[in-house]
C-alpha cells in the first residue's frame, strides 16, 4: 500500500475546516493515536484506538465550534509527515486563539497511525 502525499495531508486539513469526522477517520489507521496539544501527560492527552480518538477530534470542534487550521504547509518524508497551519478558533467564553501549529504524522497502511499535535503557547488575541 502506497504512503500518504502532501495531496492526502491537503484533504485531510480540508476536513478539519469542514468539521467533517467521517472523512477524517477515514483517513486514520485502524489502530490509530491522537496526541492532543494539551493535558496532563508529557504527550498531552493521548486519545488511542479508533473511539477514543473520534472523541478527541469531536473535542477540539465542541471547544472551539468556529475551529480553522489556515495557511497549510504540508510535508512528506516516507513514513513521516507534517502539517504547519495557523489554528483560528474562539471558546465559549470568548477567548480567542490565533497561533501558528504543526501536526506531525506517522503512517502506517496508507493511513494516518499516529496524529502529534503541537501548538504555540500563545496568549488569547483579542478582536474577531
Amino acid at each position: 500500500m502506497s504512503q500518504p502525499t502532501v495531496e492526502f495531508l491537503k484533504a485531510f486539513g480540508d476536513a478539519w475546516n469542514r468539521h467533517d469526522i467521517e472523512a477524517l477517520m477515514s483517513m486514520m489507521d485502524d489502530d490509530c493515536v491522537f496526541h492532543a496539544v494539551a493535558g496532563p501527560d508529557l504527550m498531552g492527552k493521548s486519545f488511542v484506538g479508533r473511539d477514543e480518538v473520534r472523541a478527541g477530534f469531536e473535542l477540539a470542534w465542541k471547544t472551539f465550534p468556529d475551529a480553522a487550521w489556515l495557511d497549510g504547509e504540508h510535508f512528506v518524508v516516507g513514513d513521516r509527515g507534517v502539517s504547519e497551519t495557523t489554528f483560528c478558533g474562539t471558546k465559549a467564553d470568548g477567548t480567542r486563539i490565533e497561533a501558528r501549529m504543526v501536526d506531525v504524522f506517522t503512517f502506517r497502511n496508507g493511513k494516518i497511525a499516529i496524529k502529534n499535535a503541537f501548538r504555540k503557547d500563545r496568549p488569547p488575541v483579542s478582536g474577531a
